[in-house]
């Protein structure tokens, strides 16, 4: 019985009660912390290539499980990992196996003509047939009026994309 009370006494020394409870909650907070940056990771918009679906300096949380059991399809938003923690939102216009191509101002996939509700004004380039490889998929943004590199994105291994938007 006194052997108890000496290690109750040592170790209350070392941890009162109201210690362990406040190490705990920071233990759990800082767990829940890590987990929900883990799952969900803020990304910042820049630019104007997803407009108008998605507006230059807009916040959204990147879902990082989205894509963890099947790929991305055509049609969805996805995050891209570009140059180490800078993140791109782009839509996933083909897939493995597809052939894509712009003309006139129109987006075709295996010859046929796309019908893209998202996309206001029809793109000013054209590019020539691409079939997509294994393990990629064909992204480009939705601003597609605009002539820069990056509105017209390309080809993108399915490892890079980090995720998908949730609002």
């Amino acid at each position: 019985m006194e052997k108890n009370r000496i290690s109750g006494v040592l170790r209350n020394f070392f941890l009162p009660e109201i210690n362990k409870r406040l190490l705990l909650r920071i233990i759990f907070l800082a767990v829940a912390v890590y987990v929900l940056f883990s799952v969900f990771q803020p990304s910042f918009i820049s630019g104007s290539s997803m407009e108008p679906s998605w507006k230059d300096g807009g916040f959204t949380f990147s879902f990082r499980l989205r894509y963890l059991f099947s790929p991305p399809a055509r049609g969805d938003v996805v995050t891209i990992g570009y140059f180490g923690r800078k993140m791109l939102l782009k839509r996933v216009v083909a897939v493995a196996g597809d052939t894509v191509e712009f003309r006139e101002g129109k987006l075709l996939v295996n010859g046929a003509v796309q019908y893209e509700s998202y996309v206001i004004l029809p793109c000013k380039w054209n590019t020539p047939p691409v079939t997509v490889r294994e393990g990629y998929c064909y992204v480009v943004g939705d601003n597609r009026s605009m002539s820069s590199r990056e509105h017209k994105f390309g080809e993108v291994e399915l490892n890079r994309i980090t995720g998908g938007p949730l609002f």
